[in-house]
């Protein structure tokens, strides 16, 4: 079901000398089946913003409607929409902790009443899912790497079927293959299971290549709404929030300056690819190609010198 946001505020500690207001006015519309990357410095809102989605916090004032259904009126059962919009923190071991990883798992459906039985089977699925094999389902959680707590953290949310899948920083922390790993992962459940996916990041590159919608917030407003392209686009727009577009995006506008005919709109490394390869002359054959060894490039050097 799509989610509503309107004209949410949050302040924390109000009424006190320490008042802040973390969230301001903010509108917004997730339909059902996107792939949202949520970007902003550190202190924008956006942590504040996805613990309202399913209930953990309450607005300051503002509605938030799952489906046709006001969240905040009597007989809401919040219960319900913490099942079907599951939230993934940005440390999973705040999530973790039975002594074994598959109890880990069961607890969600033990708790929603399936036997012991059916929780298992359902805990199987869904860390066979993210990836983690039976070898581990004896081991303690707190004994795995950072990116297996993070699958085991995904598999415990999955475990429920949610609808929604709301991820803070997933990759915080974990070196690039890690990185890698769980951006992947989310892109295959988003894939294969039609999950929206949201993905909290104040890294413009981990959203660059899945991403199909980006919310990027400043000072608790929405600062830019749009598809990636037209929000990389606007880098000038993005510094002074404190954030960089991803390195394609300078990398194409520094060729455009340079005299190339590129579009500076493209987001992805294999886009950039070819629209240079185009610049250049070459065609299909060259972007499916094996991979070239260096001293391969050396023709396309000597064509780029021409540029």
């Amino acid at each position: 079901m799509p989610i509503r946001i309107e004209h949410v505020n949050y302040i924390y500690n109000e009424g006190t000398s320490f008042e802040k207001k973390a969230l301001d006015d903010i509108c917004l519309r997730i339909e059902d089946g996107q792939f949202i990357g949520l970007i902003g410095h550190t202190g924008s809102g956006k942590s504040t913003l996805v613990q309202h989605l399913n209930g953990l916090l309450r607005a300051t004032s503002g509605r938030i409607f799952f489906g046709e259904q006001d969240i905040y009126a009597d007989g809401f059962r919040m219960k319900e929409l913490r099942r079907r919009v599951g939230l993934v923190f940005q440390y999973p071991e705040y999530q973790l902790f039975e002594a074994e990883v598959l109890t880990d798992v069961c607890f969600g459906p033990k708790n929603l009443g399936l036997s012991e039985d059916e929780a298992k089977e359902k805990a199987r699925q869904a860390l066979e899912a993210v990836g983690i094999g039976e070898e581990s389902f004896a081991r303690s959680p707190f004994d795995l790497s950072g990116g297996q707590k993070r699958r085991v953290a995904i598999a415990g949310i999955l475990v429920m079927e949610p609808e929604v899948l709301v991820l803070d920083e997933p990759t915080a922390g974990l070196d690039p293959r890690g990185r890698d790993e769980i951006l992947g992962l989310l892109e295959q459940l988003h894939r294969e299971r039609h999950i929206t996916v949201i993905l909290v990041s104040h890294s413009m590159e981990d959203v660059a290549n899945y991403a199909d919608r980006i919310v990027v917030m400043d000072r608790g407003k929405v600062l830019l709404d749009d598809v990636p392209a037209n929000v990389f686009v606007r880098t000038e727009v993005l510094e002074q929030a404190g954030l960089a577009a991803p390195s394609v995006t300078y990398i194409m506008q520094a060729l455009r300056q340079a005299g190339w005919s590129v579009n500076t709109s493209v987001t992805t490394i294999d886009e950039a690819r070819d629209e240079i390869l185009d610049c250049l002359g070459l065609g299909w054959e060259a972007r499916y190609a094996r991979p070239a060894r260096r001293q391969d490039w050396s023709p396309i050097r000597r064509q780029s010198d021409k540029h």
